[in-house]
Parts: structure tokens; sequence; C-alpha cells
């Protein structure tokens, strides 16, 4: 084959071209998701993970008791004595474990991504938390009513109810299932409209802005603050979830900023408190 000649300083240009595209490639870290899988493995496989589950629900269900005695319901203001019982929940690590799909993130070195995301949710194949479907459906047996609140986004309602159903949770209605709409991502404008016809007894989640919107968006040390203010409500209003995978924890890590893993691995590793 006869070779094309070209001028000088094309050919060099061309050169350089190809020389730093594969010195790019062969210098530009890859993506590493490791460091996930302890989280990971602690969801699936540690005997604690599952006990303290367990506690929660089982907490939750202490607490749902002492509410139903009337005794204590004519100690609340007249206001709301008569206003139905409701319990909200999150959904992602608090009532369905999607563990698998944090699982395949780290095997495949895919970082989360909503396509990837929207796929697990249709498979409809995540499990119950441990001790979820039991108290939830005991609650609902006391006439509570359950409210979903989510940051699923709307087009994700249909798999998410199909899941929450398979997955053994009773009386699971559209309107009580509340995601997330147009990207808007605090939860408290939806706990609003669940309390202007309901006394919530119980918030239940893994993320401290399951709770309350002070959390949100907050640096670390302003997140240990306002847990320490609320040390009263852990245990009685509020019930958490451990969730060692994911969540605004880490985000707060990251001063909420959006990061290369490389440069996230950098905050976590600069975030360590060493002796």
């Amino acid at each position: 084959m006869k070779l094309k000649k070209y001028p000088a300083g094309l050919t060099l240009a061309v050169t350089l071209f190809f020389v730093s595209v594969a010195s790019a490639q062969q210098t530009a870290p890859a993506t590493n998701l490791d460091y996930q899988t302890s989280g990971v493995l602690y969801t699936q496989k540690s005997a604690e993970y599952r006990a303290l589950a367990y506690q929660a629900f089982n907490t939750a269900r202490v607490r749902l008791d002492a509410d139903l005695d009337k005794k204590y319901v004519k100690k609340l203001p007249k206001a709301v004595r008569k206003m139905p019982r409701a319990i909200v929940v999150d959904i992602d690590e608090t009532v369905l474990d999607n563990s698998p799909s944090n699982a395949k993130q780290i095997a495949t070195n895919t970082p989360y991504n909503t396509k990837d995301w929207y796929a697990w949710g249709e498979m409809r194949k995540a499990k119950a938390v441990p001790g979820s479907v039991d108290f939830l459906n005991y609650a609902m047996s006391k006439g509570v009513t359950i409210f979903y609140i989510s940051n699923r986004d709307e087009v994700q309602r249909q798999p998410t109810i199909d899941n929450l159903k398979s997955a053994g949770f009773n009386d699971v209605v559209s309107e009580r299932v509340m995601l997330r709409k147009n990207g808007e991502s605090p939860k408290a404008p939806r706990r609003n409209i669940v309390s202007a016809t309901y006394r919530i007894v119980l918030l239940i989640g893994d993320n401290l802005d399951d709770f309350s919107e002070v959390f949100e968006k907050k640096p670390i040390a302003e997140r240990y603050a306002e847990a320490d203010l609320a040390r009263d409500m852990w245990g009685k209003s509020f019930i958490v979830l451990p969730n060692a995978m994911y969540g605004t924890w880490e985000n707060a890590i990251y001063e909420y900023q959006r990061l290369s893993e490389a440069q996230k691995a950098e905050k976590r590793a600069a975030a360590l408190e060493l002796p």
C-alpha cells in the first residue's frame, strides 16, 4: 500500500494528538469503588446489621403501643386527639434493601447513575429490610395509615408499588406513596401534607433528612449539633435504620460538591481522624 504524504506540520500535529490521547488513557485514574465494599458486605453478610434493623422496628412497635394507650392520648392537646394516626417511612434502605444494586456498581466499577438505578427498580427484586414487614403490617392492623415518602423519581412509581407489595407490605396505595417530582429532594413539604390531616406518630428512615429539614445540606459539625439537639427524639418519635453504603453522611464529607472519584477519595482520606 502506498502511504499518503502530508505536510510536515500536519503530520506532527496528528502524531502529537495520538500520543496525547494514549498518554491520557494510560494516566487517567480508573473508577475504583472498592471503598464501598465494606458497607455493602455489612448490609448483606453481618448479623449485626439484621440485629440493628430488628432493634429499630422492635423499638418502633414499643413506641406505637404506647401511643395506642388511651391514657397517653388523653395527655395530647385537644386539637390532635381525634386526628387519625400515621407513620411516615422512607423506602430505600429503610423498608427495601437495595444492596444488590450497590454490589453490582462495585463489581462493574460503575458509579451510581440514573439509568442503572431505574433498571434495578424495574426488576422489582429488592427484599424487605428485616423487621419492616412485620412492624408495618402490625401498625396497619391497628388502624394506622402508612405513608411512604421517598426520593425515588415519579417515573418509578409503579415498579416501586409492585416491589413493596411483592416484599410483603399490605395496603400499599398509590396516593400514599409520595415520590420526588421535578427533581425536588426536600421531604418536608410532603411530610407537611401528611401532618395537615394526620397525627404522625413515628418517622422512620436511614438518613437524617428523613426526619427534619434542619439536617439538609449542613456540614458535618452542624449535623452533629442538630443530632445532639434532637437527642430526646431518637428511639421515640424518630427511628433510624443503619445504612453504611451511602447517604447524606457521605455527601457531607464531599461538602455537597460534584467531584470526580479521585477527588472524593482525597476528601475521604482527609476526613479520617487519626491518633
